[in-house]
Order: structure tokens, then sequence, then C-alpha cells
């Protein structure tokens, strides 16, 4: 198959860690991968953020990545993005007009835009997977949330505008259907993770003198790495390491880091507060078989690679029951829900899980076991790639092929 895969704002060139730069990246990245390994032709079309950047690129794994002329040629925050979605799928059209995939793959919701903007007419099959929903930040963030305000009405038309939704977990198909998309309209297909590089293995130090407890990832309020902080106090002799931020010179002027340095000092936690920065990808498996336990506790989370990770390299999570973490995280199984907000909570689960070293060693070798049946990038790229063959079997009557 000839796919294009759309991601306007998540390069899948793009360093991870940043404010815009996480998990849809590497999603992307790896998804693009996989099919490319299957011998698809595969191109993934982002906006062009800096005008050295070339218009084609080729990759070792064997995709393209094309970069897309959409509003200037710099770093824009993705929120701020939309009003260039007009010129992104206009883009897209002259593309697709020349050079027809025989399928579309839009990530994000923007991305979906620009994609179903640029294949209307063309009997193009446009697939969506939103990464995110903007009614679940609203709810969560309220004010806070940046998200322009025409989201969520725009992602209900993208909805039902595609010609199948590719959701990341099943509460997210739960919310599709209240935003009126039936449930034969979506596919469940969650993220994956490198199995080879997050397996068991030596944590690379000497075995902990006092527990260790880690958080990991994008460095945003919504992660809820503050309500860990606040559960430290409850938890003697632990260390908290914390992992992410922005690169080297930013990291310490970065509002967020000083905030959760802030919260850990009115906590009375700051000696037992370790702020490790950003920690390359490569890395990171190291890094979780280091410690005794895992803490990603999301006020939402559309999927959560962190606790998947976590579990493939044997360390038990501990995680906010939302979202994807609900599929993930089988609760006394491979790992330990506890309600979002509530750093009694986590205190609790965390104590337990130490105090218990033979439960932390089952549930950490049943986290590598559910982790390896379920979240291979090889196994994922099949499914993805059974839901395109299903699309292409069926009639085009919505998305691209709209009539």
């Amino acid at each position: 198959m000839k796919i294009d895969l759309v991601s306007e704002h998540a390069s899948p060139l793009a360093a991870l860690g940043g404010v815009d730069a996480g998990g849809q990246n590497a999603h992307v990245a790896e998804l693009a991968t996989g099919l490319a390994r299957r011998g698809h032709d595969v191109v993934v079309c982002t906006r062009r953020d800096d005008a050295s950047l070339p218009h084609r690129v080729g990759t070792a794994a064997g995709f393209v990545v094309e970069h897309v002329t959409a509003g200037p040629a710099e770093p824009v925050p993705k929120d701020d993005l939309l009003p260039h979605m007009g010129e992104f799928g206009d883009r897209l059209a002259e593309r697709w007009a020349a050079d027809r995939p025989d399928l579309v793959h839009a990530h994000f919701w923007m991305s979906g835009l620009a994609a179903q903007r640029g294949a209307a007419g063309a009997g193009v099959p446009v697939l969506q997977t939103f990464h995110a929903l903007g009614r679940v930040k609203r709810r969560h963030q309220g004010d806070k949330d940046t998200s322009p305000p025409q989201r969520i009405e725009l992602e209900a038309d993208i909805a039902l505008g595609a010609d199948k939704v590719v959701a990341t977990c099943s509460d997210e198909v739960a919310e599709l259907a209240e935003m009126g998309l039936p449930a034969e309209r979506t596919a469940v297909v969650p993220c994956g993770i490198d199995l080879e590089r997050f397996r068991p293995g030596p944590g690379g130090g000497p075995p902990n003198t006092h527990p260790k407890i880690l958080c990991i990832g994008r460095l945003v309020e919504r992660k809820g790495i503050d309500i860990v902080i606040r559960a430290l106090r409850r938890i003697p002799g632990a260390e908290l390491l914390i992992a992410g931020g922005p690169p080297g010179p930013r990291w310490h002027r970065d509002p967020e880091v000083r905030r959760l340095q802030e919260v850990a000092e009115r906590a009375g936690v700051a000696d037992r507060t370790t702020f490790l920065g950003q920690v390359d990808h490569e890395r990171t498996p190291q890094l979780y078989r280091s410690v005794d336990v895992v803490v990603s506790t999301p006020w939402y989370e559309p999927f959560g690679t962190v606790p998947v990770e976590a579990m493939a390299c044997g360390t038990p999570p501990v995680v906010s029951a939302v979202g994807g973490h609900l599929d993930t995280v089988v609760d006394g199984h491979n790992g330990v829900h506890v309600p979002p907000h509530s750093p009694a909570a986590v205190a609790q689960a965390v104590r337990e899980v130490l105090a218990r070293p033979r439960w932390r060693a089952e549930l950490g070798a049943a986290g590598v076991a559910w982790a390896r049946a379920h979240y291979g990038w090889n196994k994922l790229v099949r499914e993805t790639e059974a839901v395109y063959r299903q699309v292409l079997a069926a009639p085009v009557v919505l998305g691209g092929g709209a009539t």
C-alpha cells in the first residue's frame, strides 16, 4: 500500500521530551517504521518548522518525511497552529493530486482537519487517531486548557468525517460514542513500545540502599508529578527521581520545573527529590530497571507509554485509574491503580508495594509477560495494517471520499 501519515506538529524526526514532542512523535515514527518494514510505501507529512529543512528526508527506517509549508517556517506552539491548517490541507491536496496514496492516516485533530480537506473529493480513505480528545482535556484542565475554543466541535466533525477512527484505548471509544460516533466506526489499537530495548536486565548500579521511586515523562502540569512529590512525605526513607523536562540550558528556567521544585520545598521533601533533567531515550530502560517502583499519576491519559515501558523492564507501576491506564495496568496483577489527585492514595499504594518484596516481584514478572503479549510494535503494526485493509475493502462513502 501507499500510505501517507499526517502528523502536523509531531515530526518523527523531532527529539523527544519537549512541550510538544512526546508520545505522538514516537508513535508515528514506530508505525511508519513498522509499515515500511512490511513492504509499504510510507510518507509522513509534517509541518515545516525550520526554513533550512529539506522538502523530503529519507530515513534509515525506510520511510520518507515530507516537510509541508504551512504558516511560518519556525516553531509554533501546537495550540496556535489552527489558522495554518487550511494551507496545510491545500498543500496536501496538491501532493495527493500528483501522487495519490491508497490511504491517509491522520494523527491529532488538526492533522485530521488538514487531511480531510486535502483528500476531499479524491476518493482517498482517511483514518483518524486523535491521541487526545479536547472534551477530555477541557473537562480536566478547565480554564487552563489552551486549546482553540472550537476544538471540541471540530473534533466531532473530524470523527464523523473519517472513514475509521483508530482509538488508543477503550475509554476513548466511550468518549467517541458520546460524541455521536457509532462503535463500529472505531477500532482500538494501543500504542506500542520497543520490546528489544525495554526488557528486564541489570539496573546498571549497586542494589538500592533505600527505596527509589521514578516519575518520567514530559514535565507538564496535567502529568500530576506534584501529586507524587506530596505523596513522598508519607513514604519514609524513599527517594523520588524525576526525569524529563526541556533540554540543558532551558531546564532551570522552565516554569513547570520551578513549580515542582517549590512543591518539593513546601512539602519538606526537597532533600529526597532528585531532578534528573532530560534523559536520553536510549538510557531510559536502565533507569526503569534501577528503581523499585514507577509512579504515573496524570489527571487524564489518552494512552500512557510510561507504565508499559516500566512493566516491560520488570518494574511495577502505580498509576492513576484514568484513560489508557485502565487498559494497560490490571490492578493488583501487573501494577496498582489509585484515584487521580490523591497523594494519600499514592503513598499508601507505594508503601504497600515497597513493603511486600515478594508481591513486588510478582507484579514485575506479570508486567513483563503482559507487555510482551500486548504492546510490541510488530503486533500493533499488523493490527493497524488489518484496519487499513478493512477500510480499503469497504466502499468509500465518508472522509476523503464523501459523496
